[in-house]
């Protein structure tokens, strides 16, 4: 295969430069996941914000549609994809066109939750779960966060106690994304009072006895994505629902981060692409003493500074994920591209409202919903602080 600078992948003329990232596959992949955006989310779209999540039907179209499971092998009905850009391409397309924040939970299973099932399920546990996931029929997702502690995964105190052949799991999760639909909820418990090594994970079966879903709590923004508390009542869990050995929970969560980090970044790269291009089309034809905005030198300049730099990141962020892709991208390197392209894109977005006037303060305009959204890309996935701790220590700080 021969990389392509096709005119997807180039995008928007004038807001991002020519890349070498991906070939000709996969910018057919990005027209599936556009066609299948226009297809089926956009008729949905309000409606999924209104109820706080998708249809679960979202989730088997997806399978079928090829856009689920492609990292899943294809003994189990996956795709059988080893290659990372295939996920980068999806999640550009969702963030640089957003239709509905609710295709974000194919995303995640994609990127975040799938890796645990593929890479640390046994030959058992993939054979009993993977082939319901690849069908969209087992919606999954992944339970760390705690009322108590976030990026803190020392100070998880959901216990999980063994009881023969079972464990005996209490306490409370979250912020979990897909907490309202998910079937398999992988979930960081502490098995030992050790901070690092007391901690595993166990797939909760979420029609477990003593499982039960919260609040979908209510968000500024991404509406449509559901957001959850889990709570956990003495859930007997089978010990064979283990992933990987007990005490080893944070070397597996330490070991899919920089994949779930890049993800975020490439999205909020492609966001602020999204975000200069709609904003250049509307400084074009708003017109102020009589002549369009765009004309007028702080517009230009304000564009023209936003621009270079989101360029700038793109060429990092192309970098860092072409060694995702080898599987040699460093935690520093994926916590230094997901704090600064997320600080940047909350940074685009307010400069871009501002060049809409009072016309971006209304919910009519999609930048005032990329407002709403924007923000939490801070904070999910680790907040910029963790972020900068981590290339802090890589420096020997």
């Amino acid at each position: 295969m021969t990389a392509t600078t096709s005119t997807r992948a180039v995008g928007p003329a004038g807001i991002i430069g020519p890349r070498d990232l991906y070939e000709d596959e996969h910018e057919q992949f990005r027209e599936m996941v556009a066609a299948f955006v226009e297809q089926h989310a956009r008729p949905n779209a309000d409606r999924w914000d209104e109820q706080g999540r998708v249809d679960r039907w979202l989730f088997t179209k997806a399978a079928e549609a090829g856009i689920l499971g492609f990292g899943i092998p294809e003994e189990y009905g996956g795709g059988g994809s080893e290659d990372f850009r295939f996920n980068a391409v999806m999640g550009e397309e969702l963030a640089r066109n957003p239709v509905s924040s609710g295709m974000a939970g194919i995303a995640l299973s994609n990127d975040i939750v799938i890796p645990y099932f593929t890479d640390l399920g046994n030959d058992e546990q993939r054979a009993r779960w993977l082939p319901g996931i690849a069908a969209g029929e087992l919606i999954v997702a992944v339970a760390m966060s705690e009322p108590g502690t976030g990026s803190d995964l020392a100070g998880i105190r959901t216990s999980a106690v063994r009881d023969g052949d079972s464990y005996i799991v209490t306490g409370s999760k979250i912020f979990i994304s897909n907490g309202q639909n998910a079937d398999l909820v992988v979930t960081a418990v502490r098995t030992s009072e050790d901070p690092h090594r007391g901690l595993s994970l166990l797939v909760i079966p979420a029609d477990s006895p003593g499982f039960s879903r919260g609040r979908k709590l209510d968000k500024i923004g991404l509406h449509a994505q559901d957001t959850s508390e889990l709570s956990f009542q003495e859930v007997r869990v089978p010990a064979a629902n283990l992933l990987g050995e007990e005490g080893a929970g944070f070397m597996g969560l330490m070991r899919n981060l920089p994949q779930e980090r890049i993800s975020i970044a490439a999205a909020a790269v492609a966001s602020s692409e999204g975000v200069l291009q709609r904003t250049l089309d509307y400084v074009k034809q708003r017109y102020a003493f009589g002549k369009p905005i765009g004309s007028f030198q702080n517009t230009r300049f304000e564009i023209a500074e936003m621009t270079t730099a989101v360029r700038a990141s793109r060429a990092y962020v192309d970098a860092c994920l072409l060694r995702q892709n080898e599987r040699r991208l460093s935690p520093e390197d994926a916590a230094a591209a997901k704090f600064h392209t997320t600080e940047q894109y909350v940074d685009v977005v307010n400069r871009c409202l501002q060049l809409h006037g009072g016309y971006g303060y209304m919910r009519e305009y999609r930048i005032a919903r990329d407002y709403e959204d924007a923000r939490i890309t801070t904070i999910y996935g680790g907040t910029t602080e963790i972020m900068k701790e981590i290339v802090g220590r890589g420096l020997g700080l």
